[in-house]
């Protein structure tokens, strides 16, 4: 109900803006100042009657200031020298640097930190989003616009953690009288959180970034730093070597830059695969242990973190002289994983690019010097982390014993003795269970 009267209260302020605006299609918006006489602004008709300000079609949509240079003094002191494009260049360069720095210090701190790491970037994309929304929309004299949204927020946020928090820490939320509430009415309490599409798309991205965390942090760090390396290779070769326009959304990009990142990240994946596979603390998933009352990672690693033998066709055969080769099977699983990094993820960067231009802006936000805002930097990970969901779900995750050990303790006692009997005959019929053991 609230959302129906919110929109109804948008239609009706839209339309009362537009009947405002007078009959003449074309006509822009007036600017509200004071006009002096000889000034500039004064409306000169051309020689056919027409003043310049009616020539220009009018978008509907209000200009939203382009955001200032907020480049480090020091920066601006040190590249005073250089032109504004090797000063770009040096900028963007040295704070791709600092966040490579600060992405290795949040993975030494573990995957608990690296969750509220994504937490902070859905929230910081979500607040550019809305300041863009909001920058728009002010003039409508919209009520509560930025107090529904981060309410909206909120929703949606409890509707999908909620969920999440009980499969993978279920003997945490059943310890705890308040989480075993909400977690048992969630979908009640987080009903609304449905009904706004922007935050659909922001935080199930988020969601899922932190559904791949959990299957072990290997399967974020990997196709994040896919994503990473495409994006500087693909603008080293296109600085240095670009000549085609790739598409029109994006001037910059080229088809020389596109092919150099595809290339470069696939090489990048099988490397950073083969280093990380080796090691338990990013191929185990993290899990709650109760007795130690911590979260922690540790596993035996499954095969897919297994060095195997593979024998290799006859052209590579040829080409290396090698006739097998050992790999871990998650660096095949690498492969896909960088390709579609490199050829499907910059869609991302390009819907970006097309709804920013849309608003009239460059970026959006400051937040960092050379590079935009937060959700510049973060369009082509969304995607990329809707991909790897859906690939571990088809391809790699098998059945999850948490979630059935909860299904399980919440059936009946008949219920569970039935299961009980039928697992027991199935694991003597296997001969997993010693006779010895049953009859004990």
């Amino acid at each position: 109900m609230v959302v129906i009267l919110f929109f109804g209260r948008l239609s009706k302020l839209t339309a009362a803006v537009s009947h405002n605006r007078g009959a003449s299609p074309t006509a822009g918006v007036p600017n509200p100042g004071p006009r002096g006489p000889g000034s500039d602004s004064e409306l000169k008709p051309d020689k056919d009657g027409v003043s310049d300000s009616e020539s220009k079609v009018d978008s509907g949509v209000p200009e939203v200031p382009v955001p200032p240079d907020d480049t480090p003094e020091v920066l601006n002191k040190a590249l005073s020298g250089l032109s504004s494009r090797w000063k770009n260049w040096w900028v963007r360069g040295i704070l791709t640097l600092a966040m490579i720095s600060f992405f290795f210090i949040i993975i030494y701190l573990g995957p608990m930190v690296l969750m509220m790491i994504v937490l902070c970037v859905q929230i910081k994309c979500f607040h550019e989003i809305i300041t863009i929304g909001y920058s728009v929309y002010h003039s409508y004299d919209l009520p509560w616009f930025r107090t529904l949204s981060w309410y909206f927020l909120l929703c949606v946020n409890y509707f999908f953690y909620g969920e999440t928090v009980t499969d993978y820490f279920f003997t945490l939320v059943q310890r705890e009288e308040p989480l075993r509430i909400l977690s048992k009415y969630h979908r009640f309490i987080s009903f609304f959180g449905w009904t706004h599409v922007t935050l659909l798309i922001v935080v199930t991205q988020s969601h899922l970034i932190i559904h791949n965390l959990f299957e072990g942090m290997i399967w974020f760090i990997v196709p994040i730093s896919c994503v990473i390396c495409n994006d500087i290779m693909a603008y080293m070769f296109g600085f240095f070597f670009g000549r085609t326009p790739l598409i029109k959304l994006s001037p910059k990009k080229t088809w020389e830059g596109f092919i150099g990142g595809l290339f470069a990240t696939i090489v990048f994946g099988i490397l950073l695969s083969y280093v990380m596979a080796s090691c338990r603390y990013f191929v185990c998933p993290v899990e709650f242990n109760n007795d130690s009352n911590s979260f922690q990672v540790d596993c035996e690693p499954s095969e897919l973190f297994q060095l195997q033998e593979y024998t290799l066709p006859s052209v590579l055969e040829s080409v290396t002289g090698w006739t097998t080769v050992r790999l871990y099977p998650f660096q095949i699983h690498s492969i896909a994983l960088s390709s579609f990094a490199s050829i499907v993820g910059p869609f991302g960067g390009f819907f970006a690019s097309g709804f920013k231009r849309a608003f009239k802006i460059k970026d959006f936000a400051n937040t960092i010097p050379g590079h935009g805002g937060i959700m510049d930097r973060f369009d082509c990970q969304y995607i990329m982390a809707t991909f790897v969901n859906v690939y571990i779900a088809s391809f790699i995750r098998g059945p999850n014993p948490s979630k059935v050990i909860q299904q399980l303790l919440a059936l009946r006692p008949d219920q569970q003795l039935h299961i009980f009997n039928s697992l027991k005959a199935h694991l003597i019929e296997k001969g997993l269970l010693p006779a010895m053991e049953v009859n004990a």
